[in-house]
């Protein structure tokens, strides 16, 4: 395998996954949604059963929904989970579908060095290494594995082809990359396309249009950043209005419009506040607002059509 493609390859189920994965609260809907939509695809079998099951027959609808590009878009600001999602959610899927799933994380240098042809080149040959890992279908029949390729800042890949100022190399790399998700989709192969980004307006039109799903990322409510302090810091004895009040300092206050993203909170914020107390002191409510209020979370990302 050409090092230049992958940063990583994954093989789920892997016990290191499961708790990453149940770990990022807040995203339950986006969750629930995204298993069915990638266990429907990957396990077309499965799908064909609960129609003979309930309806005594194969639905015709049924082929409308393998038929799918099968192209997921994770679109949304800094920090709200996009990227830990799409490296996780794989070992759920692989533990639903009763499968083994590959998971693919694209190299960002497959933008290569700009030689004329070189990201095309590239592209092409990570799908064409993507298929050849990725099981052949049988229809009706369960797969014997799947897998997940993982385009994380897919911007940088396939950024409108209507700017007036891209370069050709970069347009012939769009089509390249079009080209492959189409292929994956004619040939049914139980493969799944995840494009990260944070700026889901820049993307090309015919990228978005392939999409099966497009799921929106947001920075956590009140509801689910109190959930988060709980969850961590429910050890220490704080009250309810306590944890209401820190979670408030980490949302739109202190003269912001915007709150502390996910990441801003389990990276930042929450190591902050431990290192702060060790080694002489305990965790308290005061001292968890005191960094609160001296931790600035991460500023929206511009032109980012979610937020």
């Amino acid at each position: 395998m050409n090092p230049n493609l992958f940063e990583n390859v994954l093989v789920f189920p892997n016990s290191d996954f499961p708790d990453r994965y149940h770990r990022l609260v807040g995203l339950d809907e986006i969750k629930q949604r995204l298993e069915k939509e990638a266990e429907t695809l990957l396990r077309p079998d499965k799908l064909e059963a609960w129609s003979k099951k309930h309806h005594r027959t194969k639905l015709k609808v049924l082929d409308t929904l393998v038929r799918r590009p099968p192209l997921f878009i994770f679109a949304g600001d800094v920090g709200t989970g996009k990227t830990e999602l799409s490296l996780t959610f794989g070992d759920q899927i692989a533990r639903l579908a009763d499968i083994e799933i590959e998971l693919f994380s694209l190299s960002l240098n497959t933008r290569g060095s700009g030689a004329v042809g070189e990201m095309t080149r590239l592209i092409t040959e990570a799908f064409r290494e993507l298929k050849a890992r990725c099981p052949k279908p049988h229809a009706g029949k369960k797969p014997t594995g799947a897998a997940i390729l993982v385009i994380d800042e897919a911007d940088s890949l396939a950024q409108s082809r209507e700017l007036a100022q891209m370069h050709h190399e970069d347009r012939a790399g769009v089509n390249a990359l079009i080209r492959g998700i189409d292929e994956i989709a004619a040939s049914r192969l139980p493969c799944i396309v995840v494009m990260c980004t944070n700026r889901l307006d820049s993307l090309d039109p015919a990228v978005r249009r392939r999409a099966a799903a497009t799921f929106q990322f947001e920075r956590p409510n009140q509801e689910f950043r109190e959930k988060i302090i709980k969850d961590n810091l429910g050890e220490i004895g704080l009250s309810k209005a306590e944890i209401n009040e820190i979670a408030e300092l980490l949302g739109e206050s202190q003269g912001r419009k915007y709150g502390y993203t996910f990441s801003d909170i389990t990276q930042r914020y929450l190591p902050s506040l431990v290192l702060c107390a060790y080694p002489d002191h305990a965790i308290s409510y005061d001292l968890s607002c005191k960094v609160a209020r001296q931790i600035t979370p991460t500023p929206p990302f511009k032109n980012a059509e979610s937020g």
